[in-house]
């Protein structure tokens, strides 16, 4: 059963995914990514789920934030997902290198702080 989500859910998966792409091509040329497939293909499901995210985001949120590209963000999602035979290595590079870094810039912005626990000392 999947269980349901709220924006605030939805932009942290946004920004785990961007995370990922960060930690992947850390240290990282472009020569190594067209040389490993399989960094190919981690960049590509982590820009997808990114994407994903984006999509089940609330009109509301896109709406009151115009500074991220969510069209640009989830038709991506949409070629890496259902047009796989039109991915160009070039843009899905540019995308990791750049778009990602600088969405991310926003995104943490939005996400909101984790609940604070109580500790001893609050409980006094």
């Amino acid at each position: 059963m999947r269980h349901e989500k709220n924006d605030a859910a939805y932009l942290q998966d946004m920004v785990t995914a961007g995370e990922a792409v960060e930690r992947y091509i850390a240290g990282k040329s472009r020569t190594d990514y067209d040389r490993d497939e399989i960094l190919q293909d981690a960049l590509m499901r982590r820009i997808e789920i990114f994407g994903e995210a984006a999509r089940r985001l609330s009109s509301t949120l896109l709406a009151n934030h115009p500074e991220i590209p969510w069209r640009k963000i989830m038709g991506t999602r949409h070629i890496l997902a259902h047009d796989y035979d039109e991915i160009d290595l070039d843009i899905v590079w540019r995308i990791a290198t750049e778009h990602i870094p600088e969405s991310l810039v926003h995104l943490r912005k939005l996400v909101p702080p984790p609940p604070a626990f109580p500790t001893e000392e609050t409980q006094r």
